[in-house]
């Protein structure tokens, strides 16, 4: 038989009792540390990836969301121009609102029934409650989803993984106690503002004033909207046109500055005037952000090809976006396409100025860019394929390509011109097709909204006249559209035009 030896443990000491329990509190501390910071990354993972909810808020498309935070609040953030950051609460999560994008329905019904207006501040607080309700419960999901998975994944055990959801929910639910009991709702009125918006209060009035003369405002915006539909009906009763086979249609629009009632007008004269190719000379944005892209989409809509350069406020993220349009061609660096029957070329601004500074030296690159687009379109013309219409933003960039081509587009100026260069080559400037953006809405003597229709014979790809077009600016419902023929034996001097005003309406004071 083996023997079995026992061994025996030496009898403990105090020093070694003492050394054995040491370990213990240490242990307990690091298991209470991580099990913590496993609820946390899981409830932020949770609320990251299900933990936001889509909410109409009035004539809005918003989108709401809880955020770990040392200090609390609200943020409201207003693409691209900036936010507002109201200390609305005192709490460890901050309520992210982000305000997506204007409904066209909703507005519109705004727009046919004013009286609505008179029951919009009831009605955005309703869209307010009951988003804050489903954001409620579907936080609680998330967080409580987040920490149990992780915890699963950490601990690989269910007993731990329900522990940590039921801690997560703990501390949410003590968040929502502590931010409810905290909350401030004269908050709204002393918003701090970031972004663009840091000229607002100056602009529209501290949120006070709003709130004590919210009458004031809310006739504002009624003339606002009224005026908007003035101007979508001033256009639909445009003269009738009946296109020659012969010619080839060319609509040129320019700095639209974001003003979303311009795509309206450009699919109108489009259909009206049955055109076969749009030439937009930049400025599309006002700010060249990503979070403006979206105000692009409606091109894919127009029922023609969209000939686009860039702007002096279009980015190259606006650029590489509309690049990705179906029927966009974007000009830059010379580059040549043949669209409808005509080939242009053009080249995109040198400069980047949305906050509207003028950069030293601002003219010299002007005018080499210029030199670039003359280069490309002499080599065009060497290689047997010559450019019938170069289009470039800056007039003074336009100036550079004297000689090389026919007929130069530009933009820039908000107001429309039209000579023949030295040498030949007619340089045609576009007026804004955007009544110079959305602050022309809000002025009380708007910028007119300008384009032009260009018609080219089919055969020799030579301007023969155009249609300049002029709307009487929001509010005001007058359209007028004035033929002009091209002089071709008078180099150098362009006809006086001969207006033949089409007023859709009376003429408002």
């Amino acid at each position: 038989m083996s023997r079995i030896r026992s061994i025996r443990r030496p009898r403990p000491t105090a020093e070694t009792a003492a050394l054995d329990l040491l370990p213990l509190p240490a242990n307990r501390w690091t298991r209470a540390l991580g099990l913590m910071a496993v609820v946390l990354l899981g409830a932020w993972l949770g609320l990251l990836v299900v933990g936001n909810v889509r909410v109409p808020v009035g004539p809005m498309d918003t989108t709401m969301t809880l955020r770990p935070s040392l200090t609390g609040g609200t943020k409201i953030n207003v693409s691209p121009l900036g936010a507002l950051h109201l200390d609305s609460h005192i709490a460890p999560v901050r309520l992210d609102v982000n305000v997506d994008q204007l409904d066209p329905d909703r507005s519109q019904a705004l727009v046919d029934h004013p009286e609505r207006l008179s029951g919009l501040q009831d009605e955005v607080a309703r869209d307010v409650g009951h988003g804050a309700l489903d954001l409620a419960a579907r936080s609680c999901v998330a967080v409580v989803a987040g920490a149990t998975a992780l915890g699963l994944v950490v601990y690989r055990r269910p007993r731990r993984a329900l522990a940590a959801g039921g801690l997560a929910l703990t501390l949410l639910a003590a968040s929502g106690a502590t931010a409810y009991a905290t909350w401030n709702p004269k908050s709204v009125l002393e918003p701090r503002f970031s972004g663009l918006l840091t000229s607002a209060p100056s602009l529209v009035g501290d949120a006070r004033s709003i709130v004590t003369e919210f009458d004031v405002y809310q006739n504002e915006l009624a003339r606002l909207v009224t005026n908007v539909t003035k101007l979508y009906d001033a256009t639909s009763t445009l003269p009738a046109y009946r296109p020659d086979p012969t010619t080839i249609r060319v609509l040129h629009v320019s700095d639209i500055h974001l003003n979303p009632a311009s795509w309206k007008i450009i699919a109108s004269l489009v259909k009206q005037y049955r055109v076969n190719v749009i030439v937009d000379s930049g400025d599309t944005m006002d700010h060249g952000t990503s979070a403006e892209n979206g105000f692009l989409d409606p091109i894919e809509d127009l029922d023609a090809p969209y000939v686009w350069v860039r702007g002096n406020h279009d980015s190259r993220t606006t650029q590489r976006y509309l690049e990705g349009l179906k029927n966009v061609h974007v000009l830059d660096d010379g580059r040549a396409v043949s669209v409808a029957g005509l080939r242009f070329a053009g080249i995109g601004d040198p400069q980047f100025t949305p906050d509207r500074t003028n950069k030293p030296g601002a003219e010299a690159s002007q005018e080499l860019a210029g030199a670039r687009l003359a280069t490309a379109l002499r080599d065009q013309r060497a290689a047997g394929t010559p450019v019938d219409v170069a289009v470039a933003h800056e007039p003074e960039a336009a100036r550079q390509t004297d000689g090389e081509v026919p007929l130069v587009l530009a933009g820039h100026l908000h107001h429309q011109e039209m000579e023949v260069l030295p040498y030949g080559t007619r340089l045609r400037i576009e007026g804004s097709t955007g009544g110079s953006g959305l602050r022309a809405v809000e002025g009380e003597h708007p910028d007119p909204i300008e384009a032009s229709i260009l018609y080219f014979d089919r055969d020799t790809r030579r301007l023969q006249a155009w249609d300049a077009i002029r709307l009487g600016g929001l509010g005001l419902t007058t359209a007028e559209v004035s033929r002009h023929l091209v002089e071709e034996n008078q180099p150098g001097a362009t006809r006086s035009p001969s207006p033949s005003p089409t007023p859709s309406g009376e003429r408002s004071p």
